[in-house]
């Protein structure tokens, strides 16, 4: 019975994603303590301390940003003040000032952010974004000369130069003037600019350590124009255009980015930017009648484009306030699409523009390119694993890190590529494709133990440029070098990584059964928004529910009906899980975790669940947690008669009860000692439970002589009872 056990456990797993779940400690005396101390629900005080918050005033700050008393900028960033005074010049001498952005999000939201400050701040301003396709990222020697043959006098680079050494020095020979904001990790050497700013050169305890591209932009911004005294009329504009960017760029919503992101979201609805409303509109962010879609997946595929821009305008008086996911997985990904296989150059039109009637024609152009960007992801991500079961699934395990190259793939999106590669087989991943003959270009995505701007200093003398940070990269080699480059991120690879860290982590904060699902909980949520980075969305479990319905929807998700029986009353939820066709059909029986979503729906809102990992019941380790000594007695789990197999047995002078139960799906072991105190085995498991009830057991490894004697007594006495029978 038990090796048909194994066997039946192996093929259903292979159904099911490749996880390993981190579940936080639940301490629900200190919770109820924090949560009485701040007036507010215990399971929101059982969060925030998941998140590191655990004093009253730590909690008010969080909950309450606006509260925070912030350092100004110029006390956080040393070279702020000359910074300002460059610009401050450079405007009063109508001295040509330059841009030199990037093509990401954060990139084309930075620039367009200083075109609309610095033009209004009546400065003399024009920008340049390299070709992704033919430069790559970053300011360089031509844009550099460029500038300079037009007569500019100070350039400005946005989200990149912290690493442009030579271009930057280039500049300076050139007697042209820069102003290096970036906030990428922190080269060896840095460039000889007039002024660098960046938050990684600032205090890790800085309230604005964490802000992004956009956000060091936005600083400068703010600084220059209250210098001048021409705050009026700015702020808003500069706000939106950081929250887009902010939020695209996976900054941390902590510190002042979550104050910040917090004020935005609830002025984007109604932002007087044109091309905000545009992309607004174009996404459907507002819900117009049908299901919104939204989550882990390319959200809004489902979504057509429409209305007029009349309707535009209702939508935006009515609209209340956004959440990151709308930027996240709607309008992030159409802002990023233009840097991606279009022209930068129809973005900062967009965001720059104050016609309407242009608005909506570069929107349209994002959506366009959207879906090709969509269609041309899903071709690479299918090529991409073919290549990786064929070459490379059997030695994955060992290199640690997938280094996957092939021709013609687009540039532009192998990074999201990458991320799917990374969610899928949990290893890093450097992915490429030849620019022709003699040059490589890729992009890499890490998981929490692999520091990937690390790993590419680890190879620098293999590569060309590089640049990133803790969880994402940007590179290009010679393509003589790529086996020598998959040897040394092997190398960097297995001096940092474990085999247990080869499985997508999933942090899950806390329990939570059907009939606890509402929207009174999900209200209790929104305390926590703006979620995002370092401030994850909330994510719980129940285990082994049912699944009642599931079918394929939209491209490769899956639509689910789960159910929970509690105290004979079964409660029923709805649930969308992206991307997971390969897992289709699920077990019948299944332990989820999952993110809550409200659903609206003709009218109709409903909380329903978005579905991020599911495993086996009981099953907290894999296959080769197997118990060899626990083998011979498999019998006693075979056919369990109708009520359950229990007997009393003396060990070590002490009176113990036991009894073999079925529990969902599975039958456990379970020994009582005389304090209530119960050990609970699976069959074949080496872990299980010790604890008085199961919410609040722990882990035990029962390889210990001290379980494995006292499980071997019990099933001794059980043995003899079942002989009886």
């Amino acid at each position: 019975m038990l090796d048909r056990s194994i066997s039946k456990f192996s093929q259903s797993s292979r159904r099911l994603p490749n996880q390993r779940w981190q579940i936080y400690p639940q301490k629900a005396e200190f919770a109820q303590h924090l949560a009485d101390l701040t007036n507010i629900s215990p399971i929101v005080s059982q969060l925030l301390i998941n998140r590191g918050i655990e004093t009253p005033k730590q909690a008010q700050a969080f909950l309450d940003p606006e509260s925070l008393i912030l350092p100004t900028p110029l006390e956080e960033f040393p070279a702020l003040a000359i910074s300002v005074e460059l610009l401050q010049k450079a405007i009063a001498s109508q001295e040509k000032i330059a841009i030199c952005g990037d093509y990401d999000a954060d990139g084309m939201t930075s620039t367009a952010l200083l075109l609309r400050s610095l033009r209004t701040l009546g400065a003399k301003v024009d920008y340049a974004i390299p070709s992704r396709m033919h430069e790559g990222y970053g300011i360089n020697k031509r844009i550099v000369e460029e500038f300079h043959s037009e007569g500019v006098g100070l350039i400005l680079t946005v989200d990149n130069g912290i690493s442009a050494y030579e271009p930057i020095a280039r500049a300076r020979e050139l007697g042209v003037k820069v102003i290096v904001t970036d906030h990428h990790d922190i080269p060896q050497i840095l460039p000889p600019a007039n002024a660098i700013l960046n938050p990684k050169l600032i205090a890790e305890s800085s309230p604005y350590r964490g802000v992004a591209g956009v956000g060091v932009a936005y600083i400068l911004a703010v600084s220059v124009a209250q210098q001048l005294g021409k705050m009026k009329g700015l702020v808003q504009p500069m706000l939106a255009l950081f929250t887009l960017g902010t939020i695209a760029d996976l900054a941390p919503l902590t510190g002042v980015n979550r104050r910040w992101v917090k004020r935005g979201l609830k002025h984007l609805p109604k932002s007087q930017l044109p091309g905000v409303q545009a992309l607004i509109q174009v996404a459907g962010v507002q819900a117009r009648g049908t299901e919104r879609a939204g989550g882990a997946g390319e959200a809004g595929e489902a979504e057509e484009a429409g209305g007029d821009g009349k309707k535009l305008q209702s939508q935006i008086r009515n609209a209340k306030s956004l959440k990151p996911e709308d930027i996240g997985f709607r309008l992030g990904p159409r802002i990023n699409a233009i840097g991606r296989i279009g022209n930068p150059q129809t973005m900062i039109e967009l965001l720059t523009t104050d016609d309407m009637g242009i608005a909506l024609e570069r929107a349209m152009q994002c959506e366009q390119t959207n879906t090709s960007r969509q269609q041309m992801c899903e071709e690479i991500e299918q090529a991409a694993i073919a290549h990786v079961e064929s070459e490379f699934i059997a030695s994955l395990q060992q290199d640690r890190v997938l280094v996957i190259v092939q021709p013609n793939w687009h540039h532009g999106v192998i990074g999201i590529v990458a991320s799917r590669l990374l969610e899928r087989y949990g290893v890093p991943v450097f992915i490429g494709t030849y620019e022709n003959a003699e040059h490589i270009r890729g992009s890499a995505r890490g998981i929490p133990e692999f520091h990937v701007f690390a790993a590419l200093e680890y190879c620098q003398d293999l590569l060309g440029k590089f640049g990133g940070h803790k969880a994402a990269g940007g590179f290009s080699l010679p393509a003589e070098n790529l086996q020598a480059l998959r040897s040394r991120l092997c190398e960097f690879a297995n001096q940092c990584l474990e085999p247990q860290h080869l499985k997508p982590l999933l942090k899950i904060d806390a329990q939570v059964d059907f009939h606890q699902i509402n929207q009174q909980l999900y209200q209790q949520l929104n305390a926590l928004h703006p979620c995002g980075i370092d401030n994850p969305d909330p994510i719980f479990w129940t285990p082994n529910v049912q699944v009642v319905e599931q079918k394929i929807v939209g491209k490769g998700h899956i639509k689910l009906t789960f159910a929970q029986t509690i105290n004979q009353q079964q409660y029923k939820i709805k649930a969308i899980a992206w991307r997971w066709r390969d897992y289709l059909p699920l077990p019948l029986r299944v332990d989820i975790a999952y993110k809550l979503r409200e659903n609206d729906f003709n009218g109709d809102t409903t909380i329903e669940l978005e579905l991020l990992g599911a495993r086996l019941p009981n099953d907290h380790y894999s296959q080769e947690s197997i118990h060899p000594k626990l083998l011979p007695q498999s019998h006693l789990f075979d056919a369990l008669p109708p009520k359950p197999l229990r007997t009393n047995f003396q060990y070590n002078q002490r009176q113990y009860n036991c009894g073999i139960y079925q529990n969902g799906v599975l039958p456990e072991l379970r020994i009582k000692n005389p304090e209530g105190k119960v050990l609970v085995m699976h069959p074949g498991r080496t872990i299980g439970l010790l604890g008085t009830n199961r919410q609040d057991a722990t882990e035990v490894d029962l390889s210990q002589p001290k379980y494995d004697s006292i499980i071997q007594a019990a099933l001794q006495a059980l043995s003899i009872v079942s002989a009886e029978l």
